[in-house]
């Protein structure tokens, strides 16, 4: 069960663009308020025991909630801005208060991890600062401005793309710097 709702939030965010984008003149808001917010609810017990795993549930039900309430459409297509300025939140204050997350992810792997990649952990949080605020603005920019088609295209396609890229340049980048490319 626990695999199950691990997988759950994350499938319906890649899935929410296109969920929006063809239910939107057919499910009212407050309907994908109830299951986003469900969803959350799912994932409570993990996400509480997660670094800012409570204040990220919190911005997300009160986003549900407010969605619910007012029942506009419009603030369907703020969900993603909202994951992104959470996830900045998140790997912004790991620099600060630390370890860097993607310090963290790395000790999963490499639980003695060598201290000289500690800096380099760090450097590759940040870049994932910089793409969060990238996303979030791009995003909310299409929210803002661009037709529902263009909001869906990056929102549901092409933000996976840069984020593959930006995985894959790090993989490729770790594997020179420890010299087994």
């Amino acid at each position: 069960m626990r695999k199950i709702t691990s997988i759950l939030l994350p499938l319906a965010g890649v899935l929410y663009p296109f969920v929006v984008y063809f239910g939107m003149d057919r499910v009212p808001p407050p309907m994908f308020a109830l299951v986003l917010g469900a969803i959350w609810l799912i994932r409570a017990p993990s996400l509480l025991k997660q670094p800012g795993g409570r204040w990220m549930l919190t911005a997300a039900l009160v986003y549900c909630a407010l969605l619910a309430l007012s029942g506009e459409a419009v603030l369907l297509r703020w969900y993603p801005s909202l994951i992104s300025a959470l996830l900045l939140c998140a790997f912004g204050l790991s620099l600060r208060y630390g370890p860097p997350i993607v310090e963290r992810i790395a000790r999963v792997r490499e639980p003695d991890l060598p201290d000289a990649a500690i800096p380099y952990t760090r450097k590759v949080t940040w870049v994932w600062v910089g793409f969060f605020v990238f996303n979030g603005a791009v995003s909310a920019v299409l929210t803002l401005w661009a037709p529902l088609a263009w909001w869906t295209l990056y929102n549901g396609l092409l933000v996976y793309f840069i984020m593959g890229t930006l995985f894959i340049g790090e993989w490729l980048l770790r594997r020179r710097l420890r010299g087994t490319a």
